[in-house]
């Protein structure tokens, strides 16, 4: 018999997979924080001696779930702003606060609890864009999470950097800290169109292009972002990022919920990444991104929650059904977004989107030991008669009872195993009265 790590066996292995196989009484078999193969657990049992075994009885084993887009330091203003639109909300109360508040000791602490959140709600892996990375990726090496951290760069001073060179010079910085880093993966952030100058994009496209990294932008989120380019250059923001050939396989443009047919021309030309943020752009009214229409175009569509400041949770889970339910009603198509394509979603196409999907985003041998196990055994998800309908449709984040990354146990029978709730709750209370004061 051969030796490995870590047989774990469950009731269904649901792979996300591009044909997505639902597996039966199989088992994953475990080696060097690798898959190495998904066979029947009768068979597993015949086949490997493992020094470990978990037996997931009533549980559903699948990928992790990737947040494709956040901003988690703003967890600690969670609450503190509701029912605006957007511009209102960022003008007159986010970028205040921060600007008061925001610190690496604001955003480790505001990260670490973001974190917690997350693996207790099944996400191993998140692609994030804020001040201060070095903190958050302190967090994320801690925590034992998958990371991809963006380089913010935004045109006004803030507590993080001035002037646009200080805000590139502190990119590469960070950059050549943690290129080599097989967790961490730094990528560029520029903000938005509206704030960040046709030149600085150009800078942030030449060094994109120079390092090879992915660019995370705001795109078309709103409304106003499209009156206010129009009003200022005669160009939709999406155009005016196509002429300068930012708009690749290499940018994930994020919200993208008002696309007009020479948009669409556009992105089936180019072919980048999208990021959904269904509840976020619902709760400002920023309106809604045409997943049916672009993934049939071919064009890769992932998931995120965005920060908690504008959500106001990190819970995939209900990201999930949103997707799927808003999709369908933005469609007129009951057949729109389906369950099965909202999980891959949350999971293989976000590791498109970010370059890791070698790596992660489904249950394959070779591929990353990135899953969790969701106990299907309640009354919320009873009877089961389609476990991926159930997952999307039905199931709370708190059945999350078991999260793995690269092999190791973050969450256990749903107690974090790398992060000290306590102590994340008291600090939590700490920043409330600060803030609040």
């Amino acid at each position: 018999m051969e030796k490995i790590n870590h047989l774990i066996h469950a009731n269904w292995i649901i792979t996300c997979e591009e044909n997505n196989r639902v597996l039966e009484n199989h088992a994953l078999a475990i080696k060097d924080k690798k898959i190495v193969s998904i066979l029947p657990s009768q068979v597993a049992a015949q086949t490997y001696q493992a020094d470990r075994e978990e037996h997931y009885s009533s549980h559903a084993v699948l990928p992790g779930f990737i947040n494709s887009h956040t901003h988690l330091a703003m967890n600690l203003f969670r609450g503190l702003a509701d029912d605006l639109e957007l511009m209102d909300w960022l003008n007159n109360y986010i970028w205040p606060a921060e600007g008061q508040w925001v610190s690496h000791e604001l955003v480790y602490d505001g990260s670490l609890l973001a974190m917690a959140e997350m693996i207790r709600g099944g996400t191993i892996c998140f692609n994030d864009m804020y001040f201060f990375m070095d903190a958050t990726a302190q967090a994320a090496e801690f925590a034992g999470m998958r990371a991809h951290i963006g380089m913010t760069i935004i045109g006004v001073p803030t507590a993080w950097a001035k002037t646009p060179d200080e805000y590139f010079a502190k990119a590469i910085n960070f950059y050549q800290r943690y290129k080599q880093n097989d967790k961490i993966i730094p990528t560029l952030a520029p903000h938005s169109t509206y704030t960040v100058s046709l030149e600085q994009l150009e800078r942030v496209k030449k060094l994109a292009d120079d390092y090879h990294l992915k660019t995370n932008i705001h795109l078309q989120e709103a409304p106003s972002e499209i009156e206010q380019s129009m009003a200022q250059f005669g160009k939709r923001p999406l155009q005016r990022l196509h002429e300068i050939g930012m708009v690749t396989p290499d940018l994930i443009a994020i919200h993208m919920t008002q696309i007009n047919d020479a948009d669409l021309e556009i992105l089936q030309q180019t072919k980048p990444n999208i990021v959904h943020c269904p509840e976020s752009n619902m709760k400002l009214v920023s309106g809604s991104c045409p997943v049916d229409q672009l993934s049939k175009l071919g064009i890769n569509v992932a998931l995120g929650t965005d920060g908690a400041a504008s959500n106001n949770d990190l819970d995939m889970f209900g990201e999930m059904r949103t997707a799927a339910f808003l999709g369908k009603v933005t469609a007129n198509d009951p057949k729109a977004l389906s369950a099965v394509n909202a999980l891959k979603m949350a999971t293989l196409n976000g590791a498109k989107a970010l370059g890791i999907d070698h790596l992660t985003g489904s249950l394959e041998a070779g591929k990353a030991a990135d899953f969790i196990a969701v106990d299907m055994n309640h009354i919320e998800t009873q009877p089961i008669y389609h476990p991926v309908s159930q997952i999307v449709y039905t199931t709370p984040r708190n059945q999350v009872t078991d999260v793995w990354v690269n092999g190791k146990q973050l969450l256990k029978n749903r107690q974090l195993m790398t992060i000290d709730e306590k102590e994340l709750l008291e600090k939590a209370q700490v920043w409330r009265n600060k803030i609040k004061s």
